[in-house]
């Protein structure tokens, strides 16, 4: 399986991260996140990297580290630098594998603005890739859900499906009927997040994401 994977969420904070390393678990894939801001705290290929059981994945290096946690466009523009996604593009076609998937996180939702112009929606269609939605359930997060999959269905950005975290609520079935879209498994809240619990949980994904994204 030779393709790239975009790990997007419906916000900030929606466990995007632990959701894209315990898929990048379950396919045995490479893990890219192409813009990072916000470096204090450590970045989530750090994080990823350290979750991650199997030997055949890479996590590659950032093509932006960014020390604001701001938006992309904001932290680089502080930075005195323009983020320019041909070169995310380039990169890309460096780091894909032959045999297996490539798993990109994005910063935040799909209209989290790149630079001055183009958006994470303009960088995941011209990556050509395949998209897996992170959501969380809180207030308000059905429509921040149902926003994220109307603008993927407007752009026909292809989508595998959802990966829901934190507490079990009902919203999720409803927000699966709403979309189209499938879904692919949740990762539920813990207070110790280490390589066992994503080892875990990448087998419970791996069959259900081997399926849609055959």
């Amino acid at each position: 399986m030779s393709e790239r994977i975009f790990i997007t969420g419906i916000g900030t904070g929606v466990g995007k991260t632990i959701a894209a390393a315990c898929i990048t678990e379950a396919l045995q894939a490479d893990y890219w996140k192409p813009i990072q801001s916000g470096l204090a705290e450590g970045t989530d290929t750090e994080t990823v990297s350290s979750l991650l059981s199997g030997n055949l994945s890479v996590c590659h290096p950032e093509a932006w580290r960014l020390q604001e946690p701001a938006s992309p466009h904001l932290a680089a523009r502080m930075e005195g630098v323009t983020i320019d996604i041909s070169r995310i593009i380039t990169l890309a076609g460096q780091y894909q594998p032959a045999t297996r998937a490539l798993v990109i996180e994005g910063a935040g939702g799909l209209l989290v603005p790149v630079n001055d112009h183009e958006f994470t929606v303009d960088l995941i269609r011209q990556l050509k890739a395949r998209v897996i939605i992170v959501a969380q359930n809180y207030l308000g997060s059905i429509n921040h859900a149902l926003l994220t999959a109307r603008v993927l269905q407007q752009e026909r950005i292809p989508v595998a499906g959802w990966v829901f975290g934190g507490d079990w609520h009902s919203n999720e079935e409803e927000v699966v009927q709403w979309s189209g879209y499938p879904k692919i498994g949740r990762i539920p809240l813990t207070n110790h997040i280490d390589k066992a619990f994503v080892k875990a949980q990448a087998q419970l994904l791996t069959a259900p994401l081997h399926s849609l994204l055959a």
